[in-house]
């Protein structure tokens, strides 16, 4: 598991939780509750790094 930072707020728009993992532009999720929110960001971290490696692109490492 990869150990970047996440940011969390409450979307009243969405009526759900939303988490931005900051050092990765554009990766974040939502959920219900903030478990689920923290979950779903997890994956999208995964996935955005899977992403970036195929495509070549650079990956931030966590701290950076």
């Amino acid at each position: 598991m990869h150990e970047y930072g996440v940011v969390m707020h409450w979307s009243g728009a969405d009526e759900s939780f939303v988490a931005e993992a900051p050092e990765l532009p554009g990766c974040m999720a939502h959920g219900e509750t903030r478990e689920a929110a923290l979950r779903n960001v997890q994956n999208a971290i995964e996935l955005w790094i899977e992403t970036a490696r195929e495509l070549g692109e650079p990956v931030p490492r966590p701290g950076d």
